[in-house]
């Protein structure tokens, strides 16, 4: 979601009066014994009956927003409206006489935003790869609920989360928002997350749909790809997401999609998600993200946000033309009630309390540690052990005081900090990396440094038994990195810290994967992502063994940026204004994202995807597959001396004939085991993994001829492997 503190619309008087009329009905009292009150209902039907009873000024206030509460130059006739504002991203007007409540909308990728602005706390989750690299349905659940909880504590019944876009572009500003480049396992996570979010009795989101890989003119770039490959790749996800989340609201995205921007694209709202899909929910764009009245509401766009500048007076005007018929404005009407039944926010709206703070460190402690990815461990550095550690260097930038959050719309507030919601400002939650690994040390000596000055952080990483570097690489929407390198010069400390201790450890604070010139030098690397509201007791958790690291990575490390499908990012020509697609990007490679470009392509990368190290060992075996590859069956035996968790992961190979990349995830279960025990898996095979998309035939099918099933710790280390034939 974009975020701009500006009005962008105009109204006119007739829509002022309308929306001063609908304001003046806000005090009085609902009936409850309205037909459409009954819960007993279902939300179609209970929509329909509100809907019958809806004025024409009442159905266009539905379909867009009335801007954001932090806007600064908002109309002074708005000053009513402003008033009702929650303090969110959105407010929907709707007709509460009919005991319809407003649309309160927040932005919540990570946790819920700018909460400092109205004297509130949320935590920090977190970020959405790092719950993604914990491969782990339960967590993803987990997150959701949190935020869910949290929105309703704070007033809001509405989510502005639940990306899902895949990692074509790892240097995307937004990466850290989604789940990876895979997309089953982006899908089967979000939708896990969304399901669970929606269960609080909030109306639940998914975005950016589609293809928004990228930030670099987003608003006028045009993602160009073929309808196999966007349907085996970027709509995968999407798709998975939606039926297995079943949210109440999709968001379009800026960008567009083969010709038409994404917020009034007939090919994507109408004919794939509300069709084939049924997905009986509401369209919302992007911030901004609308560019058209007549053409967006024929192609499915339901409701503009922030402000009606296309769905505001311009609406009304075109229905009362002829432009626009009726029947589309009761669909979108229809939708959105329908949002606000299903999502329970009708029967059971949201009352402001305290947050549990405690059980927000909780998890989000939890889910750190579970999505934290070991990448290298030489020599078993790893983990210290407390009681023969003399003295320790912690070095970083705020590795004394905190650690670094993602920016844009999903910025969560940290506590203490007074300039919440300023634009692309570094916020580094206080969770003190260095208190942390203090507190499992007692009776160690402890020293820091900032590592702004190199050769003070050598003299103290020489005088230590370790040295744990804390580096970064801030990422936040509205812009894309020039490059996967460490900024700041990090690389070069990096280099001069472990060639002055060859016990260095370095912990990774990153949105997305970076290269690692240093990497042969060091003792050891934990990548912690964005870690969130107690990152730091989770990373010192890991690295003193109270948790055995179980991560795996959600998306490809590469060795360079020359190994990408596209070795720079395609930037917008001078000039460039919204509201017209003055440049494309032309996703050749096509369904090979992320492991599948590398694997087709013959590159070697820095690290799979999928791979993730422990403090024990696992062996597999014993694997079967049924007849007709409907399930798969392994056993897993944990061969070390620790109790640890390994997510075993099961690929595929299609026929030759078939066109595909050399394999394909197609299933995975997380599995607890305690040293030396062993257990059986068996894995239900969903029979879209196996299927390509069949352009002329409109639909998944599946090629016939043989298939290898391959089972193992990552996509690059698959042990087990069995040749079925399928017809």
């Amino acid at each position: 979601m974009r975020i701009r503190f500006t009005a962008t619309a105009v109204f006119t008087a007739a829509m002022l009066c309308t929306t001063t009329g609908l304001l003046g009905a806000q005090q009085k009292s609902v009936d409850k014994s309205q037909p459409w009150m009954n819960p007993q209902l279902s939300p179609e039907k209970r929509a329909e009956l509100v809907l019958q009873q809806m004025t024409f000024d009442e159905k266009i206030s539905m379909l867009h927003g009335e801007g954001m509460a932090g806007s600064k130059n908002l109309h002074p006739e708005f000053k009513e409206v402003h008033g009702l504002f929650n303090g969110g991203a959105g407010l929907v007007i709707t007709p509460t006489r009919l005991g319809i409540p407003m649309i309160q909308m927040s932005d919540a990728a990570y946790g819920v935003r700018d909460s400092a602005m109205n004297g509130r706390y949320s935590t920090a989750l977190p970020s959405n790869l790092a719950s993604a690299a914990s491969w782990d349905p339960e967590a993803a659940c987990s997150y959701g609920t949190l935020i869910g909880r949290e929105l309703r504590a704070q007033g809001y019944n509405m989510t502005l989360g639940g990306g899902v876009n895949l990692t074509r572009e790892p240097r995307n500003g937004r990466t850290f928002e989604y789940m990876g480049e895979d997309p089953v396992l982006a899908g089967t996570l979000v939708g896990n997350r969304i399901r669970c979010e929606g269960a609080q009795h909030v109306i639940s989101d998914i975005k950016h749909y589609a293809m928004n890989d990228q930030e670099s003119g987003r608003q006028v770039v045009d993602a160009r790809i073929g309808e196999r490959a966007l349907r085996e790749s970027d709509l995968l996800a999407f798709q998975i997401g939606v039926k297995t989340g079943h949210p109440d609201a999709v968001m379009c995205s800026y960008n567009g999609v083969n010709g038409d921007y994404a917020c009034e694209n007939r090919y994507l709202l109408t004919d794939v998600l509300k069709k084939e899909w049924n997905f009986p929910g509401f369209v919302v764009s992007d911030w901004g993200g609308t560019h058209s009245t007549e053409k967006a509401s024929a192609a499915g766009l339901d409701n503009e946000e922030e402000w009606a500048s296309f769905y505001g007076d311009s609406l009304k005007t075109a229905v009362q033309a002829g432009r626009v018929p009726m029947t589309e404005i009761d669909d979108h009407v229809r939708r959105i009630l329908w949002a606000e039944f299903a999502s329970g926010i009708v029967d059971d709206p949201p009352r402001k309390g305290v947050v549990d703070v405690q059980a927000g460190f909780d998890t989000s402690r939890h889910i750190a540690e579970q999505g934290s990815v070991l990448l290298r461990n030489e020599r078993n550095l790893l983990p210290l052990d407390s009681a023969k550690l003399q003295s320790v260097a912690v070095i970083g930038f705020h590795a004394d005081t905190g650690m670094i959050s993602g920016g844009g719309s999903a910025q969560v507030d940290a506590p203490g900090d007074q300039a919440g919601g300023e634009w692309k400002r570094k916020v580094w939650f206080p969770t003190s990396p260095l208190e942390a690994l203090r507190a499992k040390a007692p009776g160690a000596k402890f020293s820091f440094a900032s590592g702004e000055n190199i050769a003070q952080a050598v003299a103290q990483a020489k005088a230590a038994d370790v040295a744990v570097i804390f580096a970064w690489q801030w990422e936040a929407e509205d812009f894309d990195l020039p490059n996967l390198s460490l900024p700041n010069e990090q690389d070069k400390l990096i280099e001069a810290v472990t060639a002055a201790n060859p016990h260095t450890i370095v912990v990774l604070e990153t949105g997305t994967a970076v290269t690692m010139p240093w990497l042969e030098k060091t003792g050891a690397v934990l990548e912690a992502w964005f870690a969130g509201s107690k990152g730091a007791d989770a990373v010192a958790n890991l690295l003193f063994g109270d948790v055995n690291p179980s991560g795996k990575l959600p998306m490809t490390f590469p060795r360079s940026e020359a190994d990408l499908p596209r070795p720079t990012v395609a930037k917008p020509p001078a000039g460039s204004r919204n509201g017209t697609l003055s440049f494309k990007v032309d996703y050749s490679e096509g369904v090979k994202v992320g492991y599948k470009w590398y694997d087709a392509e013959h590159k070697p990368v820095l690290f799979p995807f999928g791979f993730g190290l422990s403090y024990t060992s696992y062996s597999y075996s014993g694997l079967t597959v049924s007849p007709d590859g409907s399930s798969v069956s392994f056993t897993v035996a944990n061969t070390g001396h620790r109790a640890g968790a390994e997510i075993a992961e099961v690929y595929a190979s299609l026929p030759e004939s078939a066109g595909e990349p050399p394999k394909r995830l197609i299933g995975w279960q997380k599995v607890e085991l305690a040293a030396g025990e062993s257990k059986f898996i068996r894995l239900a095979i969903n029979p879209t993994y196996l299927s390509i998309w069949d352009e002329a035939a409109k639909k998944f099918v599946r090629p016939s001829g043989s298939y290898r099933v391959m089972v193992g710790g990552s996509s690059a280390e698959l042990p087990l492997t069995k040749e079925i034939s399928l017809q």
